[in-house]
């Protein structure tokens, strides 16, 4: 996600910044001021840059109280834990695992949630607790429930809660389980990425009641949904706009070493080797790698990059089986390709990529997912149209 300082670092600037890019309506700006952002993030932390996925060197308050306050009220997100929790010092950590979000995206999904007088709503991952907290302000405290797996990001959320006064249920636990005490409930809101929806949310939502979650594939993507729940064990609703949040943990998934492929054999191994006129680099726009996704499951890419823009895409299979390589470099309209094992990654890749552009390369918004005991579907226009598997 991509977002900006502001010449006035304070929440004025922010929010004027927010209902000009219309993530904040005038219904959510009491909460805004009430709940000011700056009571929910800890002494240090590491900004994000442009892209959101990328984070700045760590900022301490005491150290830097005006590039502190100026993170905050800054349209970007803040990592605040990295790691787990493991993670010492103050450098960069191998992985961020807790944050405070990038502001455009808190009201958006906010927005999208819809809430009116008197609903409850469960949130899946406190984080630093803001978004509890403005739910708290416009429900009252007793209507707000929020999971968070990790305990010592748990303990944060609420001491912050706390300090603005507010006191939703602070919940530790594993946020795949909801919290069934406090069901049905009338709208659900996860601050995680998700390969599936637990079933456990679509029970614990009241019929016709909403959920809004990010919603990702393996290979990469993501992009927020909105369903509506029918009866407890299904649901459906379009896609409303990209994202890029931390996966839910348990849903995390293994990347296997590259030796686990080629086996000790030198690269190409038994690679057939062939070629193709799609250039790697436009399979590797973030809403492609979701379309992509959706019709190329259980497989993942690394790039290995080169001087002057070169580089190899590798493509493989969870169940190391297969893999592929498409060497890149630029100025060529046509790439060396290389494939092993019983899946073709790239022609997957491939297909998919040319059945969006036959499409008219559609965006999100035409875009939307439907759960049913059965599994997932991603579908273009409507549930009768799936998008195509190529596995």
């Amino acid at each position: 996600m991509t977002g900006e300082t502001h010449q006035e670092a304070g929440p004025r600037g922010l929010a004027s910044a927010l209902v000009a890019g219309g993530a904040l309506s005038s219904d959510w700006l009491p909460s805004f001021k009430a709940v000011p952002r700056e009571l929910f993030v800890p002494d240090r932390i590491w900004p994000g840059i442009a892209d959101g996925t990328r984070q700045s060197p760590v900022v301490h308050r005491s150290q830097d109280p005006e590039a502190w306050r100026r993170a905050v009220y800054s349209d970007i997100p803040l990592t605040t834990q990295w790691d787990d929790g493991e993670h010492r010092g103050d450098g960069l950590g191998t992985t961020p695992t807790s944050s405070n979000s990038m502001p455009t995206m808190v009201f958006s999904m906010l927005r999208d949630l819809d809430v009116r007088p008197g609903d409850r709503v469960l949130e899946i991952g406190a984080g630093t607790g803001w978004n509890a907290g403005l739910l708290a302000h416009r429900l009252g405290n007793p209507n707000v429930v929020t999971v968070e797996y990790d305990p010592a990001v748990a303990r944060g959320a609420r001491e912050n809660l706390d300090r603005a006064g507010l006191s939703p249920t602070v919940v530790e636990g594993d946020g795949r389980f909801g919290w069934d005490q406090g069901a049905p409930y009338d709208r659900l809101i996860a601050t995680c990425s998700l390969l599936e929806i637990p079933p456990a949310w679509l029970e614990q939502t009241a019929p016709g009641g909403i959920i809004v979650a990010p919603f990702g594939t393996e290979y990469g993507g993501e992009q927020i949904v909105r369903l509506t729940v029918d009866d407890g064990a299904s649901a459906s609703g379009r896609f409303t706009g990209g994202s890029a949040f931390m996966r839910l943990r348990q849903q995390r998934t293994d990347r296997p070493p590259f030796e686990d492929y080629l086996h000790g054999r030198a690269w190409p191994a038994d690679g057939v080797g062939s070629t193709t006129t799609l250039a790697p680099p436009d399979t590797g726009e973030w809403f492609r790698q979701f379309v992509i996704g959706i019709s190329v499951p259980a497989a993942f890419w690394r790039a290995e990059r080169y001087e002057d823009g070169a580089y190899t895409l590798w493509l493989y299979s969870r169940d190391t089986l297969s893999w592929a390589s498409v060497d890149y470099e630029r100025d060529r309209t046509e790439f060396e390709v290389y494939q092993s094992g019983p899946r073709k990654l790239w022609d997957e890749v491939e297909t998919a990529w040319h059945w969006w552009d036959d499409q008219g390369r559609p965006g999100y918004d035409r875009f939307g997912l439907t759960i049913t005991p059965n599994g997932h579907t991603v579908w273009l226009e409507s549930p009768d149209n799936p998008v195509p598997l190529r596995a």
